[in-house]
């Protein structure tokens, strides 16, 4: 009863956009230097004294609460996006303290996978008991690129082990899959094919930090620059990235760039009403993959491998960003016997943004992803 209570609190929180948590931003020690973390605490913590900042009375008596460790992806906003801020909202509100680190290069559009374990490292210290109390139990979560992210920094020698378990929401597992799906829309699982319509966001960052890794467009660092520029724009501006509003400023970039390189340029950014061809896509995509592999942890396949702890996998089954299927191959690279649960559903996009009234109308939709939010909670 305890489990479907806390998945109630969190469907309530969720759905209302509003949570009873109390938010503090704080500066913990990090590896490198000091890490800006926000912190959510259920609001029954905060502290009552006399003369005790409500901060300071909520972290004491959460000490005995659970604790989640959230990452944020490749995004501008970082902590402060507004979905991330929602979710961390409704976690907070089942009785745990939720703490997202920012991490700078992440929000600088940057893919540094090898950011994640001292950011982790660092919020598992910051959330230890002190004394001979017993150490909380603590959950790591990863969204978008930290989904693969969270999962993998739990393995041997990371200096994380102490994780009581990982959740990736929408997470990929096949670099070069994820970016066929965002160029051309196309993905599949166990023969059956699917195919949608791409958010081009994908494409644009992957680009701005591996095309000019590819030997036949290592001096196409103007384009990188123009797509790292369109890419902050949509994440500064929070409108969808496919939106026409965005065709000007596509325009504007596209000048800047060469005149012969100027169709690679219209290759990851066309005007809204256009898609890449297919043919023209696949070269670069492999080049991409290529460019990708060199770089440790940006393909997560060979770590999850690696995963001891219990692991939960939610998709969203529109996602546009990263397709469901690598959330499926998550599930199939993980080690056998390994306590995994996988969830596809149709009630959110990407990231866990919520798609409205339809979240209330299915019905049958609501409760699975309450059965996979018990779950999830169940970690801690």
């Amino acid at each position: 009863m305890r489990g479907i209570r806390r998945a109630a609190r969190f469907g309530i929180s969720w759905a209302r956009g509003r949570a009873p948590v109390q938010k503090v931003r704080r500066t913990i020690d990090g590896e490198e230097a000091p890490l800006l973390v926000d912190v959510y605490f259920p609001r029954a913590c905060s502290g009552s004294a006399q003369g005790v900042p409500a901060s300071a009375g909520a972290e004491a008596a959460s000490s005995r609460l659970p604790g989640w460790i959230v990452l944020h992806g490749i995004t501008r906003p970082g902590p402060a996006h507004p979905s991330l801020v929602r979710f961390a909202g409704a976690l907070a509100s089942t009785g745990a303290v939720v703490m997202i680190p920012e991490i700078p290069a992440w929000r600088a559009l940057e893919l540094a996978p090898e950011r994640t374990a001292p950011a982790v490292r660092a919020c598992l210290r910051a959330l230890r008991t002190g004394g001979e109390r017993e150490e909380r139990r603590v959950g790591v979560v990863g969204f978008s690129f930290g989904g693969p992210q969270a999962l993998a920094c739990s393995r041997e020698g990371e200096g994380c082990e102490r994780l009581s378990g990982a959740v990736s929401w929408g997470g990929y597992a096949d670099l070069e899959r994820t970016l066929r799906f965002q160029f051309t829309g196309r993905h599949e699982w166990g023969g059956r094919r699917h195919r949608g319509r791409p958010d081009p966001y994908g494409r644009w960052i992957v680009g701005a930090n591996l095309l000019t890794e590819t030997r036949k467009f290592a001096d196409a660092d103007d384009v990188a620059r123009s797509l790292h520029t369109l890419a902050a724009t949509a994440g500064d501006r929070g409108a969808p990235s496919w939106d026409p509003c965005y065709d000007p400023t596509k325009r504007t970039l596209r000048q800047e760039v060469a005149p012969s390189r100027r169709d690679l340029f219209d290759l990851f950014a066309p005007p809204s009403e256009r898609h890449p061809p297919d043919d023209e896509a696949e070269e670069v995509v492999r080049l991409l993959s290529a460019a990708a592999s060199r770089r440790p942890l940006l393909d997560a396949r060979p770590h999850l491998a690696e995963v001891r702890i219990p692991v939960r996998l939610l998709h969203a089954r529109d996602d546009r960003l990263i397709p469901f299927t690598e959330s499926l191959r998550i599930a199939d690279a993980l080690p056998a016997g390994t306590d995994a649960r996988s969830s596809v559903t149709g009630l959110f996009t990407h990231s866990g943004q919520s798609r409205g009234s339809h979240v209330l109308r299915n019905v049958a939709e609501t409760l699975q992803f309450g059965w996979a939010v018990r779950g999830v909670l169940g970690l801690v």
